[in-house]
């Protein structure tokens, strides 16, 4: 009989061979106990774009508070693998793909564009991987019967952006409505909303509606259509390049024939402040919300602030840019570690099903009783919505619940 014994700090292989009675004892292995790994494929090359940094810096900072904490699955430490897609669909399937080759990563998080995240939606039952999405917001990302479905949301949706923007512009009075949005996913969704919505109130009506590319240069045109229109409001769906654009061109006309702009959310995900400049000071501005720093005092959320500040050298909250998807994603991250934990492994249909049965989760955006369930794959609600404004240092304050 021959024996050897290989040590190493984490595992030890015993070979028995009993040769007397032509029986092999196969040797046994004792693997070392890897890393759970979290994808991410966003727009970090996106030029303008802050939404990707602030999706990262919430995984971040809430895989520090579980590591912390003893990790999952009695000591297996979370760790972010990030692949960037420049915005770019294709690029963003092909970065799902390889993420979903490694065996280890038991999830994966999308970033702000919903044409982007569409197209891996797509994919997410094929590779038979988790898609988390903390940011983008065309309704059909999570489909209406989800059970089955690998695609978990904790954002907005178009419906609900849009249905706040008009009874917001209802509630002021303003009857005819002016819509510019973007030649793709999302502005179909946007308008669809809106079209929808509309129905509810006989005395409102969409009287001018404007269609553009995404990086087209001549915004400013159809701001000016609408004032042409005699419209009350604009409801902008736009991202922070498009919408720098329209708030100069409205902080060029005179302040009696301005018309009020009211966005949804996609100007907050990029450097919209920087972009807009000084016209931010002359225009009447509002923008759907689903979450800001101002105003929280609660325990969570002062501790979340400081664990922030200390990873990544901030000085205050207004240096968390694009804080819903900060939140969103911290929220997000919390809530996959506690499935992780329910399934009681890292295989990624366990932990799909575990998604639907975390119960009782006391978030950063909001207490989660059921976050979701076979049939809802959607972690808020529409009345988690409401309308900010900017500061001049970026951060938005709420203006009405």
């Amino acid at each position: 009989m021959n024996n050897m014994c290989l040590k190493s700090a984490q595992w030890c292989l015993v070979g028995v061979v009993l040769w007397s009675l032509g029986i092999v004892m196969l040797p046994v292995a004792h693997a070392k106990q890897t890393n759970v790994f979290i994808g991410l494929t966003a727009e970090f090359g996106h030029r303008t774009s802050t939404s990707a940094r602030a999706i990262e810096m919430g995984i971040q900072t809430a895989i520090d508070e579980v590591n912390e904490a003893g990790g999952v699955l009695d000591g297996r430490m979370l760790e972010l693998i990030t692949r960037d897609s420049g915005s770019i669909p294709a690029r963003a399937v092909a970065n799902f793909r390889d993420l979903a080759a490694m065996p280890d990563v038991v999830a994966v998080f999308g970033g702000k564009f919903s044409p982007v995240v569409l197209e891996m939606a797509a994919q997410a039952e094929h590779l038979g991987v988790p898609l988390l999405d903390p940011w983008a917001a065309a309704d059909d990302i999570i489909p209406e019967t989800p059970a089955g479905s690998f695609v978990y949301r904790l954002s907005l949706k178009d419906s609900w952006a849009l249905n706040k923007m008009i009874d917001f512009a209802h509630s002021k009075g303003w009857s005819r409505l002016g819509l510019i949005v973007p030649n793709n996913g999302w502005g179909r969704s946007s308008k669809a909303a809106a079209a929808q919505k509309v129905l509810q109130y006989p005395d409102i009506s969409i009287v001018e509606e404007s269609w553009y590319n995404l990086g087209a240069s001549n915004l400013g045109t159809r701001y000016g259509a609408m004032v042409a229109k005699n419209v009350d409001v604009v409801l902008m769906v736009a991202n922070e390049g498009e919408g720098a654009q329209i708030a100069k061109s409205a902080a060029s006309y005179p302040a009696d024939i301005q018309i009020p702009l009211l966005s949804h959310w996609g100007i907050t995900g990029g450097n919209f402040t920087k972009l807009a400049g000084a016209s931010l000071d002359s225009v009447d501005l509002s923008v759907v919300q689903t979450f800001t720093f101002v105003n929280r005092n609660d325990q969570r959320a002062l501790d979340v602030l400081a664990r922030t500040r200390r990873i990544f050298d901030l000085k205050t909250a207004s240096d968390i840019p694009s804080q819903v998807g900060f939140s969103h994603a911290y929220d997000l991250t919390h809530i996959l570690a506690n499935a992780i934990n329910l399934s009681g492994s890292p295989d990624r249909a366990e932990v799909r099903n575990a998604l639907e049965q975390v119960r009782n989760y006391d978030g950063l955006t909001r207490y989660f009783s059921r976050p979701f369930s076979p049939s809802s794959h959607e972690a808020l609600r529409s009345e988690d919505v409401f309308i900010g404004r900017f500061l001049s240092d970026g951060t938005i304050i709420p203006i009405e619940p």
